[in-house]
């Protein structure tokens, strides 16, 4: 499917007189390129100069030293979705959305998956109500084998497996495995692009500064996406790009959103736009959190998948939806409603009085609206004072 659509896409950019160069890039300077490869694209002087440059160059797997033990046993992201066997035993190291992600499609190919986390919770940047239906179902699928508050001491190639140490009230001592996953996030892929030949800014996590109009310190040269900072999404980067571009051509615009969603593809998903709850709770901001559970849904009845959640986070005062959470089966096709609403700057009953179809899912969006004035149907909710 990847060569697919990577062949797709070289053959629009073709018939969009896209010319497509295929060499590794350093800056010479802040108008010309450096290229070095063995392509035949690449120009014979094998320098390319430029009015404008957009930087794209996404984000790497992290590999913490101590993991990075010349194994091909031990894998990244990358490796694991490479792998041509079914390994018996793997563990995760890290429970942020790659990890489970990845852990769940294994644990369900058959392998024995094991996950170790730092923190106390999965997914931490999460708020914890929408984890809590996936760290049961979890449970169920990787049985007692999540540690939680736990460190990974040390890791060792032992003859055709990986020996990891544990410490922690989870998991203590040493076991083996046939493969290690390594997922502790990502970082921005801005090395060895030749940028101390320019003026562009560079934190000491790697990212690429840049103004709202996604503009770096050099005016003609932009960046978008993993290497611009977080969030490291793709449609994010989808939007930066068009923002950088709309920009060289002249336009008024920057980009501004209020609600970028995020999804973790597991089962069941979890999706959420906008202000979260814990971010509320932290920035002190008094919210209205209305939560409709789906074992009310009529049609997460007949799925069987009652264990899921939508909830709104309104302002009490103007009725503004500020935040959405959804946990549940397609969770990353519903949020497309709610960042659409906080958007627009909606207030909760405008998604009320949107005819929503029935039976769906995509009702429990109207119906977390209507606990914001007592009036959901399915549950027995009072309000708490007049809307």
């Amino acid at each position: 499917m990847i060569s697919t659509l990577s062949a797709g896409l070289a053959g629009l950019a073709k018939r969009r007189k896209v010319n497509l160069i295929t060499a590794q890039a350093k800056f010479k300077n802040a108008t010309t390129l450096e290229l070095h490869g063995e392509d035949a694209s690449i120009p014979a002087d094998r320098t390319l100069t430029f009015d404008h440059c957009i930087i794209a160059t996404g984000s790497v797997p992290a590999m913490p030293g101590a993991f990075n033990i010349g194994s091909d046993r031990v894998l990244d992201s990358t490796g694991a979705l490479k792998l041509t066997d079914i390994p018996e035993t793997m563990l995760v190291i890290g429970g942020g959305y790659i990890g489970l992600e990845m852990g769940t499609v294994y644990a369900h190919l058959g392998t024995k998956v094991s996950v170790v986390e730092l923190q106390d919770g999965l997914l931490m940047g999460a708020d914890r109500d929408l984890v809590k239906p996936l760290h049961k179902r979890l449970g169920k699928l990787f049985g007692d084998r999540i540690f939680l508050n736990t460190k990974v001491g040390s890791v060792a190639a032992v003859g055709n497996q990986v020996q990891v140490s544990f410490e922690g009230p989870g998991k203590y001592g040493t076991e083996k495995y046939d493969r290690v996953l390594v997922s502790v996030g990502r970082a921005p892929n801005t090395r060895n692009l030749g940028l101390e030949n320019t003026r562009l800014q560079v934190d000491k996590r790697g990212f690429i500064g840049c103004d709202r109009q996604q503009r770096t310190a050099e005016p003609n040269i932009y960046v978008i996406g993993d290497a611009a900072g977080e969030p490291m999404l793709a449609h994010k980067a989808t939007h930066e790009g068009r923002t950088a571009v709309e920009v060289i051509l002249g336009h008024p615009v920057e980009f501004d959103k209020r609600a970028i969603p995020a999804v973790v593809f597991t089962d069941p998903e979890i999706a959420w736009a906008g202000l979260t709850e814990d971010q509320a709770q932290k920035e002190g901001r008094t919210v209205e959190v209305c939560v409709y559970p789906w074992a009310a849904s009529g049609r997460a009845q007949a799925l069987g998948r009652t264990d899921g959640l939508t909830k709104w986070l309104i302002d009490p005062t103007t009725e503004q939806v500020l935040g959405c959470g959804i946990v549940g089966p397609g969770a990353g096709e519903l949020i497309a409603e709610a960042v659409l609403a906080i958007e627009m700057g909606c207030q909760i009953r405008d998604i009320n009085e949107s005819v929503h179809p029935h039976p769906t899912l995509s009702e429990t969006l109207m119906n977390a609206g209507e606990i914001f004035y007592g009036t959901a149907t399915e549950i027995y909710k009072p309000k708490k004072k007049d809307h």
